[in-house]
């Protein structure tokens, strides 16, 4: 095909997307409507009451069609705006009654989401808006929360297509450190589950759900923003039985992160983030005995994993809803491996540049997999010297710009790094020092004391730039070290 006639299959394909939102935003906003209307009808009349049936028909039809269509309904409340599924409705003056009273109604129970599931019935959306309706204003008996409570009257009624999530996202986590922390691992958790349904799914030849990988990265984009500290923590809980999936969320987060240090704005580290998601998704077609050898592959079966990169491509355009994937995706999952200079895989047959997002994905891929203890890989590499390496080494092939921006991102002892200290304490660099004069002075998770004796984990919390009254730092770093030396876990400082 000409490259004339390019530009003009991706236009139909952009408008092909634009209508399947126009149409999503549309069905979802007539969902919120009848949402509100039902519950307006049944504070207004008997349950019997024509008006109040007429309105619950509405909702479950429109719920029924809209689940149809997307094979998935989900209203989620994230901060001050309703999504249906993965988009955003916008607030119109013909709906913001029933906008507000839907995010009221959410804000009173503690409900972050409602999930229906094939199968669910009429019944179940009548059990659901009678309940919040007659729960209203009131106290749960006995101490409980109001979610809580409405979850169990929903069970108590046989609600059992209808699933409530508790509110995560739009909560104030700046003086709850230990909320924040709950917050990332939940996050951290859905990204793991949902590329390991998407790496499985792509393996057996089933259906996997574009939105749910959308909302996964839409999730890790505003922890990364809002809580970096605490979900780049979890990247260093580097199990390598579910490497493959661990692997993938890790770099989505170093990616998120880096891009937000180079200043991308919201809506890019979105595409950006499902591009690093999905980066790896062309080894769902490697055979698992060459993915998981323990030792080193021969030459027939290095060929199969080179071939990783337009596998990939290949399954992202048999995704079902493909066309919601982003081209960036495509392109990242294709020259992840290329390196700038070209001499990478896949071979080019004609000179081009590798692009910006598949530069910065390499760069977090590539620290993440040489950080990582492995099935075939005994003991992961320091990331100090991972650093070093990446930063000196030309034949490793990776832009220098984005290397730097991981290094200021990292600070000179990265996450996760095992230090020993003047004092003779033992700790984990636990998040780069808020003042940028002291990168060399990073905040510390003390795991043992001076005599050996060990701090439970998370470990005692310190500030290496803190100084004693002689205007003399408290304490320095001597050295890196490797945590298993001293029998530490350095993920159970994180958890």
């Amino acid at each position: 095909m000409s490259d004339e006639k390019r530009p003009a299959r991706g236009s139909i394909a952009i408008t092909s997307a634009d209508q399947g939102e126009a149409a999503l935003r549309q069905s979802g906003r007539a969902l919120l409507l009848h949402f509100h209307g039902a519950q307006r009808a049944l504070r207004l009349y008997p349950l019997e009451n024509a008006t109040t049936q007429r309105a619950l028909d509405d909702l479950h039809n429109g719920a029924v069609a809209m689940f149809l269509a997307e094979q998935e309904l989900e209203i989620r409340v994230m901060g001050e705006f309703l999504f249906v599924n993965s988009l955003r409705l916008r607030l119109e003056l013909d709906n913001y009654a029933a906008f507000s009273s839907v995010l009221g109604i959410f804000r009173e129970y503690g409900i972050g989401a409602v999930r229906m599931e094939e199968g669910a019935e009429r019944r179940e959306w009548q059990a659901l808006l009678s309940h919040l309706v007659a729960q209203a204003g009131k106290t749960p008996a006995g101490g409980q929360s109001k979610f809580d409570d409405l979850r169990a009257r929903l069970e108590a009624s046989g609600v059992s297509h209808l699933v409530l999530e508790p509110e995560q996202e739009g909560q104030d986590y700046s003086d709850d450190a230990e909320a924040a922390k709950q917050a990332a691992k939940r996050c951290y958790s859905q990204g793991v589950a949902v590329t390991k349904e998407v790496m499985t799914g792509a393996r057996m030849g089933r259906a996997v759900s574009v939105k749910k990988m959308k909302r996964a990265v839409q999730s890790i984009v505003d922890q990364v923003l809002t809580n970096e500290t605490s979900v780049m923590g979890l990247t260093t809980i580097r199990d390598y039985d579910e490497y493959t999936f661990t692997h993938s969320v890790n770099v989505c987060i170093f990616s998120v992160a880096i891009g937000k240090k180079l200043g991308l704005q919201k809506k890019q580290l979105y595409d950006l983030g499902l591009a690093a998601l999905l980066h790896d998704i062309g080894k769902a077609r490697v055979p698992l005995e060459i993915l998981n050898k323990k030792g080193g592959l021969d030459e027939e079966e290095w060929k199969v994993m080179q071939a990783h990169p337009w596998l990939g491509v290949l399954t992202l355009f048999g995704l079902k809803g493909y066309g919601e994937v982003p081209y960036r995706s495509v392109i990242v999952a294709a020259e992840h491996h290329m390196k700038v200079d070209l001499t990478g895989y896949p071979r080019v047959v004609r000179p081009r540049e590798q692009g910006t997002f598949s530069r910065l994905v390499a760069v977090a891929d590539g620290y993440d997999a040489a950080t990582t203890r492995r099935s075939y890989q005994t003991v992961p590499i320091s990331s100090d010297k991972v650093l070093k390496e990446m930063w000196d080494n030309p034949r490793r092939g990776y832009d220098r710009v984005m290397v730097k921006a991981l290094i200021n991102l990292l600070g000179i002892y990265p996450v996760g790094t095992c230090v020993v200290l003047d004092t003779f304490e033992v700790g984990i660099v636990s998040g780069t020092n808020p003042d940028p004069t002291f990168l060399n002075r990073p905040l510390v998770r003390l795991a043992l004391d001076a005599y050996g004796n060990v701090h439970a984990a998370p470990g005692v919390q310190v500030d290496l730039a803190e100084k004693d009254g002689d205007d003399h730092f408290k304490r320095t770093i001597v050295k890196v070290t490797a945590a298993d030396r001293y029998g530490l876990t350095v993920g159970d400082y994180f958890v």
